[in-house]
């Protein structure tokens, strides 16, 4: 005990800051070097091991540990005698001397630890009754002192209630709300605690004040609201000259709410998911809550299932007529209040939640009455517009049309949508004008020209979307898109089912219509592409990962989608214009089959015998062409009529493509041409065909580039074809290694405006020319 005590513990601070790990070997070093005397060394290795074991007792623990560390030491100090050289045998003798003393020395030190720790543990023992009896009494203390908490607690419960009642005897209301405040602050204070009967006694103390508090001030506040003539049931008419205490009963409604507001804000309730309405719209609304009660629930004839735009109708006129009153009455009050409330809203709010718990109840009485509910459905939208708009109610508080997104009311609406929408679909497919349009004396409204059926469709799909815009679920409006591209999709397999029923003529009146009501169609799917609220609904749908609306997209369509490459309506334009296509394509291949039939006298003309330009003093169209030309002139100003301008663009250009191929294979390459038959297929064609095609372009002749260039060649005069076909000639049988002043073919049929024709067709051309030197 002497040598664990010989140290100081100040000396403990000095080691504090030094590294514990300090080694035997340091220890020994210090001898060495220093001719440590053996008094010197117990006190180094006293000094080492309260540097390691520190002055607590209950850590001698350590002694083991350093034991094992010093035996590792020695056997590091073994082996580094074995390897130094043989010239310090004395030092290393000194040192393992050093190292057997401090070995004797620990050795010692554990037997001394050894027999300290076994007097502590005794020591413990002994004194164990005294601390349990010590906790005990504690223990004891704490008890009375929490017993002492809750009785003050209990005291100051019963001073507050007493305060109050003395203040409602005194007619102090103030200072009885200030008491109540004070009582609600105590339950804020008790939330952590576990006294669940003082808790519950405390707030049933509290509600029971705050109760005849609010019905004392709620009864004066409602003589005074009877004064004012509240509540307004009709449209307010213009104010008259004010009575004799109407100063006076401003006074006491201002005191009366500001008094309410206090009380509300000084009662503690916890609400889950609005804050209560303001206390004096509260009690204001009770006369209004009792007549909407009165009338419309019960045996009352007003309370009927297929008038609910009665009792919609009748809130939405008690919020307009109360505004005035509101804004001139009650909000100036509230605004010297430091209230952040506006009357007007909280108004609204309490009349929409009688509104809210009607139309629930109806609603599921409705489930089964197609009719009934489809008409409660369009009276909330209706409710929920003028609500927004004319009643400036915000859009962050709900209204109605959450209710309308319980799974079954939901699914209902989704049903009587799809059914109402096929019903019309049939309906207007078979009516008589279904495939006329109603704007066609109209010229400026008609361009797409799109039958009467085919805008009835897209204004069904717009009404569609209109009504489910405004829902607050995203979800829930990703499944009115999807029943609208089902809609979209079955109208598409109609207009296919009537289009193969016209398609044996193809140029008919009915055909085209349904061509346009493809296009109509596609065009509007391709403004809903770039509309922002269909664009919001992409982005939830990739964002939801909606596997009714992505389908099986792959994750490349998926991450399209994302970036707004892609649309929803990708895959439906995709199908329109399949059919637009093959609907085109059949309507030109039929006027082709006449226009063909049309010119096999002109296929057939003489054009080796026909005379030169010279011999003839005016040239005309050839009478072979004059029915082809007919046919043509007629076809397009028919298409013209019949379609949209997008499509008979359309149209003509294809007619132009192949009338030009036509004119080419069957015309020019099937026949001989003598100066005067080139000079005539050239004056038919760009005095007579492009004009016809004039009407709708500038330069009609770039439309039939086979055929001009063709009539090009055919009219060359003799020397230059017969230098043009040399050249050509020589191209063929040369590798294209041209000398430097020879022009390449190519650039010598551009220079004559051939650009389209290749080499070997333009000797074809040369080929069938009949005036050379020589024939």
């Amino acid at each position: 005990m002497s040598l664990l005590t010989c140290k100081p513990g100040g000396d403990r601070r000095k080691v504090e800051g030094e590294t514990k790990d300090t080694s035997s070997a340091s220890v020994l070093s210090k001898e060495q070097d220093s001719d440590v005397f053996p008094g010197e060394l117990q006190d180094y290795v006293v000094d080492f091991l309260e540097t390691e074991v520190l002055s607590d007792l209950k850590s001698l623990k350590h002694v083991g540990y350093l034991l094992d560390k010093l035996k590792k030491e020695n056997i590091e100090l073994e082996e580094q005698v074995l390897s130094v050289s043989d010239s310090v045998p004395p030092k290393v003798f000194a040192a393992l001397s050093a190292a057997e003393e401090a070995r004797c020395s620990l050795e010692d030190l554990m037997q001394r630890e050894q027999v300290i720790s076994d007097e502590l543990q005794q020591h413990l023992q002994k004194a164990q009754p005294y601390m349990d009896n010590f906790g005990q009494a504690l223990n004891q203390v704490d008890i009375i002192e929490r017993h002492m908490k809750y009785l003050r607690c209990l005291q100051y419960i019963e001073e507050l209630s007493s305060a109050v009642q003395q203040c409602l005897m005194t007619n102090s209301v103030w200072e009885a709300i200030k008491a109540v405040d004070n009582m609600a602050a105590l339950v804020a204070g008790l939330n952590e605690s576990r006294c669940s009967h003082l808790q519950n006694f405390l707030r049933e103390t509290l509600h029971f004040w705050h109760k005849i508090i609010k019905d004392r001030l709620a009864s004066d506040f409602e003589k005074v609201l009877t004064q004012l003539h509240w509540p307004i049931l009709s449209p307010p008419a213009q104010s008259l000259t004010p009575t004799a205490n109407s100063q006076e009963i401003h006074s006491q409604l201002e005191v009366l709410v500001s008094q309410l507001l206090a009380l509300q804000t000084s009662y503690p309730l916890i609400w889950s998911q609005a804050p209560p309405l303001c206390l004096p719209i509260q009690i204001m609304l009770l006369p209004l809550s009792r007549r909407f009660r009165y009338h419309f629930y019960g045996n009352r004839q007003t309370n009927s299932l297929s008038k609910p735009e009665w009792y919609l109708t009748q809130v939405l006129m008690w919020m307009t007529y109360s505004s005035t009153f509101l804004e001139e009455k009650i909000q100036p009050i509230l605004d010297r209040a430091s209230a952040t409330i506006k009357a007007r809203v909280e108004l609204c709010r309490g009349l929409l939640s009688l509104v809210q718990d009607k139309v629930a109840v109806d609603a599921s009485r409705l489930l089964y009455d197609d009719g009934l509910f489809c008409h409660l459905v369009e009276e909330v939208l209706q409710f929920e517009k003028e609500l927004r708009t004319q009643q400036l109610y915000p859009a962050a508080l709900p209204g109605l049309l959450h209710l309308l997104l319980d799974d079954a009311v939901l699914q209902k609406w989704l049903t009587m949508e799809k059914k109402m929408a096929v019903e019309k679909v049939d309906a207007m497919l078979s009516a008589e004008g279904a495939w006329t349009s109603q704007y066609k004396d109209i010229s400026d409204m008609d361009e797409l020209k799109a039958p009467d059926c085919a805008e009835t469709f897209m204004t069904l799909l717009q009404v569609i979307t209109d009504r489910y815009r405004a829902l607050p679920c995203p979800s829930a409006q990703l499944k009115f898109l999807e029943l609208q591209r089902e809609l979209v999709d079955d109208f598409r397999i109609r207009l296919t089912q009537v289009m193969k029923e016209e398609s044996r003529c193809p140029m008919g009146v009915r055909y085209c219509a349904i061509l346009n009501a493809v296009n109509y169609i596609s065009t509007i799917l391709g403004d809903w592409e770039d509309n922002v609220f269909f664009l919001q609904l992409q982005q939830t749908a990739v964002s939801l990962g909606e596997e009714a609306v992505l389908g099986n997209l792959g994750v490349m369509e998926i991450g399209r989608l994302a970036s707004l490459e892609g649309s929803l309506f990708e895959g439906l334009l995709a199908l329109l214009d399949r059919l637009k296509a093959d609907m085109m394509g059949r309507l030109l291949d039929g006027i082709m089959r006449e226009i063909s039939e049309k010119a096999k006298p002109y296929c057939q003309d003489r054009w080796l015998s026909l005379p030169s330009q010279q011999d003839q003093s005016i040239m005309s169209l050839s009478s072979s062409a004059c029915p082809m030309m007919l046919c043509v002139r007629d076809r397009l100003l028919n298409l013209h009529q019949v379609l949209s301008v997008t499509l008979f663009q359309l149209a003509w250009q294809g007619l132009a493509e192949r009338l030009d191929n036509f004119l080419y294979q069957d015309v020019i390459l099937s026949n001989h041409f003598s100066d005067g038959g080139a000079a005539q297929l050239h004056f038919d064609m760009t005095r007579n065909l492009f004009p016809l095609f004039g009407h709708y372009c500038k330069r009609p002749e770039n439309f039939f580039k086979h055929v001009k260039e063709a009539c090009i060649i055919l009219c060359l005069n003799v020397g230059s074809a017969i230098l043009l076909r040399d050249l050509l000639k020589e191209s063929e049988e040369e590798t294209g290694d041209w000398k430097s002043g020879d022009p390449s073919p190519e650039s010598a049929l551009n220079e004559l405006g051939v650009y389209c024709l290749a080499s070997c067709d333009v000797l074809i051309l040369l080929n069938l020319r009949a005036s050379w030197p020589g024939q």
